[in-house]
Order: structure tokens, then C-alpha cells, then sequence
């Protein structure tokens, strides 16, 4: 475990594994901290109001993970949800910390005032995440964590609906996967 991050001892396995699929973020702080709600959402990935003041190096972001997980009405402990689901949500997650580091604080602040008021910016910026996710090889995780939100019977419609909206759908993953596929040939080649 690096210095820079901090992390629930209750799924530190899972944010560990995580990580490792992202190695530019070593040294970048990142808190990972529970907390009781967040709306519409599983977590919540963002810089702290401070970095805004700082170098894109020094920043430091915090990934909210919401304490409980709503499927048909029954509240489940996040931290109970299978690990490779958990592992590809914050695989997701981090794919955010990705998009946000390479951005100007200009740019980062532009990015939340659009990510607040639309919604064609919410749906740029996940399927922004999930990309950064898939490009770091972890589409396997991804997968998993789609296909255990939109095939649960127990999930409420509401939020597969949403998921299907914001989010890059399966067929999309697998034509990333192949464009990331013949890139890495034309290198070695």
C-alpha cells in the first residue's frame, strides 16, 4: 500500500487491486472514504476543494463510497458486495481521478459547472471513465460490474435505466478492447 493513499481496512483488497491497474496514480493522494449517502450513485470520485489551488501534480482527490447499496428496496453494506463488482467500480472511479489530473483547474472547474447543469456532460464524463478504465485493462472487471447491475432481477429499474443512459454499454467496451488490441500490435510491429 503506497503512503499517498488512504484506504477503508474493510475493502482495502479491492482498492488495492484497483490501483494496481493504474500506475501513473502511485503518487497521486487519493482518500477513499465511506459515507452514508450519495445520490443516485454507488461512489463518487472528485478532487478536494483545495487542489484547486495546487499543480495538477499535487492535487489530491477523495472517492466518496456510498455506506449502503439499495437493490429492490433492501439496503446491502457496500463493503458486502462481491469483489470483483467492487473492483470494477472503482476501477471506474479512478478512471475519473484519471480524466481530472490531466485537466487545467480552469478546465476542472469548467468540467463540474457543466457536470452539474448537463446532461449530455454527465454521460461525456462517465463514458470518459469507463474508457480510461478499459484502456488500463480492466474491461474484465467492468463487464462484471454491468453485467451484475443490468441482469439483477433485485436492481431497480430506475438505476439500470440510468447505467444504460451514462455509461459505456458492453458492445462499446468490447470495440475499445479491439481498438486498444490493434494499437498495442502496430507498436510491437
Amino acid at each position: 500500500m503506497n503512503a499517498q493513499h488512504i484506504i477503508p481496512d474493510s475493502i482495502s483488497k479491492e482498492i488495492i487491486t484497483a490501483l494496481e491497474y493504474y500506475p501513473d496514480l502511485k503518487d497521486t493522494q487519493i482518500e477513499f472514504r465511506f459515507k452514508k449517502n450519495i445520490k443516485k450513485s454507488t461512489m463518487q470520485a472528485r478532487p478536494t476543494f483545495g487542489s484547486f489551488f495546487r499543480t495538477r501534480k499535487n492535487r489530491r482527490y477523495v472517492i466518496l463510497i456510498s455506506e449502503t447499496f439499495k437493490i429492490s428496496d433492501k439496503k446491502f453494506l457496500t463493503k458486502d458486495i462481491p469483489s470483483d463488482i467492487l473492483i470494477g467500480w472503482i476501477g471506474h472511479e479512478l478512471g475519473h481521478v484519471m480524466d481530472y489530473a490531466n485537466r487545467s483547474k480552469l478546465n476542472l472547474i469548467w468540467f463540474g459547472i457543466k457536470y452539474l447543469l448537463s446532461d449530455s456532460h454527465i454521460v461525456e464524463a462517465e463514458r470518459a471513465a469507463d474508457t480510461y478504465a478499459v484502456r488500463h485493462n480492466m474491461e474484465d472487471y467492468i463487464l462484471k460490474t454491468k453485467d451484475f447491475i443490468l441482469n439483477n432481477a433485485d436492481i431497480q429499474d430506475a438505476y439500470k435505466l440510468r447505467i444504460k443512459k451514462y455509461y459505456l454499454s458492453p458492445e462499446e467496451i468490447m470495440d475499445i478492447i479491439e481498438k486498444r488490441n490493434k494499437e498495442a500490435k502496430a507498436i510491437v510491429q
